[in-house]
């Protein structure tokens, strides 16, 4: 247990038996009236966002979610097998649970892996890696940096919008949030 006093960006909190994680929370202290704090509050497993109002000094559930870093070794049908660096216990995550961090996961890749009393909440990958380019159609002479883009398929099987003159072969730095292209190397 702790105060909504006590609350931290990152902070996982249980309420009515659901995790959710504090994102962003203001101290208010109106003139007339008591002292709240406004929560902005994502859920851990579906991602949705709310606001929630607490009066100050309220008493809020904690949860301990713990975060570890794991490697990603292979994909077991629909599971993903990950493991601990620590330990090198390996464990089998549901292709639901990994969601679309699966486009852009390499096998021996490290990724952090959010766990609360055994059970896996969500798999969190570096902002950005480098990928394969495997397939684009060629590029013709007069594409530049400043004109538009096509679709190029990278070596997880993802599909992403690339500029016109990124070929076949080439490696590109992927944005793992929005899958967006950020550079080559």
């Amino acid at each position: 247990m702790a105060s909504t006093n006590d609350l931290k960006n990152g902070m996982v909190l249980n309420l009515d038996k659901e995790l959710w994680s504090v994102v962003e929370f203001q101290h208010v202290k109106p003139g007339k009236g008591p002292a709240f704090v406004r929560t902005t509050l994502k859920h851990v497993l579906s991602g949705k966002v709310v606001d929630k109002t607490f009066n100050a000094g309220t008493k809020v559930e904690t949860a301990t979610v713990d975060k570890r870093t794991m490697q990603y070794l292979y994909a077991d049908g629909d599971d993903f097998v990950f493991m601990d660096l620590d330990t090198f216990d390996q464990i089998h995550i549901p292709g639901a649970t990994v969601a679309d961090a699966r486009n852009y996961l390499l096998p021996e890749a490290n990724a952090t892996v959010a766990t609360h009393e055994g059970v896996v909440l969500y798999v969190e990958l570096p902002t950005s890696v480098m990928l394969e380019v495997t397939y684009t159609e060629p590029g013709l002479q007069g594409d530049r940096s400043t004109g538009g883009t096509k679709p190029a398929t990278v070596e997880t099987g993802a599909e992403i919008q690339v500029p016109l003159f990124i070929t076949t072969g080439e490696k590109v730095k992927v944005d793992t949030r929005d899958g967006r292209y950020l550079g080559r190397s």
